[in-house]
């Protein structure tokens, strides 16, 4: 993996972009803001090679791969003008693999997550039976070692009962009521300027396949288990 690593310089601007979130500051220290922005695009650059090296990515660069700085505060109450984070995005290519990848580098709120963030109607309902048809290989599968020994249980917003068109009786209810399918591993400031956070961040990615390879299967498939991708 190439030494590209965050720089203390970046997480330094976006510790003092979060107390001056102002237009009018971010203008007089664009220069700051690109020297950072910089940074990132180099680190995710070879966070991207590696993980081509194991996945199938539409990720083309670390700099498309990075979201914006700049907030959307036309629905939002808080109106500051910037996200004080450096974020980026990773997406499976073709049908066949489904699921996502995200980075969040803000200090004190590192954190990296995967899996399905927003599954549509469709796809969330065919998830659903599929936890009510095979619930046990659910377990298993979220007990598998490479799950377990580098994330929490799984994450994700969820209903406050069952969904419409499940028994609230059913033993995986729990899981049932689950709109996102989430995994999520915290980084402290120290691990992120760390010369192997790229290589820890690919690493943890990885350790999810088994439940991305699980999930493709299940939504490129009827309940007859025939291909309809």
């Amino acid at each position: 993996m190439s030494k590209a690593q965050i720089d203390k310089f970046t997480l330094l601007f976006l510790k003092t972009l979060s107390k001056n979130n102002t237009r009018e500051w971010f203008n007089a220290h664009k220069n700051k803001y690109l020297k950072a922005h910089q940074n990132m695009c180099d680190v995710v650059d070879s966070i991207l090679v590696e993980m081509k090296k194991h996945d199938e990515l539409t990720n083309e660069t670390g700099k498309k791969s990075l979201l914006r700085i700049y907030s959307d505060v036309r629905f939002k109450k808080d109106k500051a003008p910037y996200s004080p984070r450096f974020a980026f995005r990773f997406q499976r290519a073709t049908k066949l693999r489904r699921g996502g990848y995200y980075v969040n580098v803000n200090p004190g709120n590192s954190f990296l997550a995967c899996g399905f963030f927003s599954p549509n109607p469709e796809d969330l309902k065919r998830i659903r039976q599929d936890i009510e048809m095979n619930y046990p290989d659910w377990k298993k599968l979220l007990k598998t070692k490479s799950i377990k020994d580098n994330f929490d249980e799984l994450k994700g917003e969820k209903l406050g009962s069952a969904p419409r068109g499940f028994s609230k009786e059913h033993e995986g209810i729990e899981l049932l009521k689950h709109k996102q399918f989430v995994f999520r591993h915290d980084f402290t400031n120290a691990e992120v300027l760390s010369p192997n956070f790229g290589k820890e961040v690919d690493r943890l990615f990885k350790a999810t396949r088994p439940f991305f390879n699980y999930m493709s299967e299940v939504l490129t498939t009827d309940l007859n288990g025939e291909m309809i991708v």
